[in-house]
C-alpha cells in the first residue's frame, strides 16, 4: 500500500509539471514581439523644468518647421506606408494631447493646436534637453542665430506649431511648459 501511494505522488507531480511547461512554453507573451513605444520622462516633478518658461501672456504665435534629413534606421514596419496620411493634427488642451499617438508618411506635416487655457511649448524628448530628434540641445538649436538644421522643438510657447518630419522613426515630444503631457509620433517611409 505504501508503493502505490509513492507511485500515485509521482503521476501527480510528473503531470502536474507537464502541464506547467506546456502551459508557460506556448503563451502568446512569450511568441509575440511588440509594437508598442512608450514616451517616458523622469523629470516630470522637477521644479527647474519651467525655468525657460515665460510667465507673459503675450499675444499667441505660430510657428513652422522643416526638416529635410535622410531617413534614418528607426522604422516602425507595423504601419504600412500607404495608409499613414501626410497631414496630422494633435490639439492641446486641459487633458494633454490628443490623439496622443499619430503617424504621418515621411515628409508628413503634424500641427499641433493649443485649444486650452494653458501654455504650449511641443518639444522632442527627452525633457529637459529636447535632443531625441536631431542630436541638438536645446540650449543649442533655440538659441539665437542657430543656423543648423530645423529641430522638433517650438523652442517658445505658442498657440500653434507645425513641424515636417523627414526622418522615419519613433519620435517622443512633450509640452516643455507641463512636461508630464506627453505623446508619439510615427514616421513610416
Amino acid at each position: 500500500m505504501k508503493i502505490s501511494s509513492i507511485v500515485w505522488a509521482i503521476i501527480i507531480i510528473a503531470a502536474l509539471g507537464l502541464g506547467w511547461y506546456l502551459y508557460f512554453s506556448t503563451s502568446p507573451a512569450d511568441s509575440t514581439p511588440s509594437n508598442t513605444a512608450t514616451a517616458t520622462d523622469n523629470n516630470q516633478n522637477n521644479p527647474q523644468n519651467n525655468a525657460g518658461a515665460s510667465s507673459n501672456t503675450a499675444a499667441p504665435t505660430t510657428t513652422t518647421a522643416t526638416d529635410n534629413a535622410p531617413n534614418n534606421s528607426q522604422q516602425n514596419a507595423a504601419v504600412p506606408s500607404n495608409a499613414a496620411p501626410m497631414q496630422a493634427t494633435v490639439t492641446y488642451g486641459p487633458n494633454g494631447f490628443s490623439p496622443s499617438t499619430v503617424t504621418v508618411k515621411q515628409g508628413g506635416v503634424v500641427t499641433f493646436v493649443n485649444q486650452g487655457d494653458g501654455r504650449m511649448w511641443v518639444a522632442s524628448g527627452p525633457h529637459p534637453t529636447h535632443e531625441g530628434y536631431y542630436g541638438t540641445t536645446k540650449n543649442q538649436h533655440c538659441a539665437s542665430g542657430y543656423g543648423g538644421p530645423a529641430p522638433f522643438d517650438q523652442c517658445s510657447i505658442g498657440a500653434t506649431y507645425s513641424f515636417t518630419f523627414g526622418k522615419t522613426g519613433n519620435w517622443s515630444y512633450h509640452n516643455h511648459v507641463n512636461a508630464g503631457d506627453t505623446g508619439m509620433i510615427v514616421v513610416v517611409p
